[in-house]
């Protein structure tokens, strides 16, 4: 199936700046994550018929030009059913239609993925998969405790590594040509910053900087926030799972 990339500047940390919008099929086609308008972007669907918009999930660096390219390409605009005011927060947009788990869009289907964000989903398009920021190329996905759930995002994980899809399209970055390779690097990836986060714990660390300090060995000062977030994260899992306690201020081991 035809997936074209256009990648779009956006303010994202992760990476270098860029959101990645894609057209899926051709005539008719599905514009997924219109981040931003660009000429790029303008000129990969004039003159096209796109019929549907919708957005992985509704992160401000994958939904800002949503209202644009749905009034240009006069397209229907979907959201996560169940999401739909924090989708039309986000766009400006009230939704035409709802989508959940196996709702056909045009040529694509929807695979819920949540744990990155609560309402994010993935697109399988033949044998390749729009993944949103379920997965990265290069580096590991924010998974914050503001939003993100670490249990779901590792399940939806091990979701698409079982699909065992042959190409993954990520919201940014190049496309993946080695999807259960690199799936399993995020697993493992996760799955080492838990085991620090929960030595951490048993070591004495009771403060969410007190663990994140002791959680990564590198300086992390330019992204701090960010590595509290995960670290937060981190332990709400780990406090369902009743292996420490955490009450959103102070972790104990159990």
């Amino acid at each position: 199936m035809n997936v074209e990339r256009v990648p779009v500047p956006t303010e994202t940390l992760s990476p270098h700046g860029v959101t990645n919008a894609y057209l899926v099929g051709r005539e008719p086609a599905v514009l997924v994550d219109p981040a931003g308008r660009t000429d790029a972007l303008d000129r990969a669907v004039d003159g096209r018929e796109v019929d549907h918009v919708l957005v992985t999930h509704a992160h401000p660096d994958h939904v800002d030009e949503v209202a644009h390219y749905a009034e240009t390409c006069e397209a229907t605009v979907w959201a996560r059913a169940g999401r739909e005011s924090r989708f039309e927060r986000a766009t400006g947009v009230a939704p035409d239609r709802t989508f959940r788990e196996g709702t056909g869009v045009g040529p694509a289907t929807v695979m819920e993925t949540p744990g990155h964000a609560p309402d994010h989903v993935a697109l399988v398009a033949g044998e390749a998969v729009l993944a949103g920021d379920l997965v990265v190329a290069e580096g590991s996905v924010l998974v914050g405790a503001d939003e993100g759930d670490l249990r779901a995002y590792l399940a939806s994980l091990r979701r698409l590594y079982a699909r065992d899809p042959g190409r993954l399209h990520p919201g940014h970055g190049p496309a993946i040509d080695d999807p259960r390779a690199r799936i399993e690097r995020l697993l493992a990836h996760r799955l080492d910053r838990e085991s620090k986060v929960l030595a951490a714990v048993r070591g004495g660390a009771c403060t969410l900087d007190a663990v994140t300090d002791a959680a990564y060995e590198k300086d992390v000062s330019d992204v701090r926030e960010a590595a509290r977030r995960t670290v937060a994260a981190h332990l709400e899992k780990l406090a369902v799972e009743r292996a420490v306690r955490w009450d959103g201020r102070r972790a104990a081991p159990r």
